[in-house]
């Protein structure tokens, strides 16, 4: 058995055609479609004005002091 990959791509409409001459006429086959991860934008194609992502780097510090939490109750054991 031969396998055979090919890539394409999915029109607009999200219909794949695929044509392959395959050399076995008049056969069933199993047809396995295996989507790719999509193509990472940046800020800048998804509309953000550039560099604008840059100025929020930093604005908050990685460990921010933490007010007192106060006491707690004392609660019954479990039996």
């Amino acid at each position: 058995m031969k396998s055979i990959t090919v890539e394409s791509r999915v029109g607009p409409d999200g219909i794949l055609k695929l044509e392959l001459p395959v050399g076995i006429p008049n056969s069933e086959v199993v047809v396995i479609v295996v989507p790719l991860a999509p193509e990472k934008k940046s800020p800048e194609d998804l509309g953000w004005p550039p560099g604008l992502l840059d100025t929020f780097a930093g604005s908050i510090p990685d460990f921010p002091d933490r007010a007192p939490q106060g006491g707690y109750e004392v609660r019954d054991e479990l039996e």
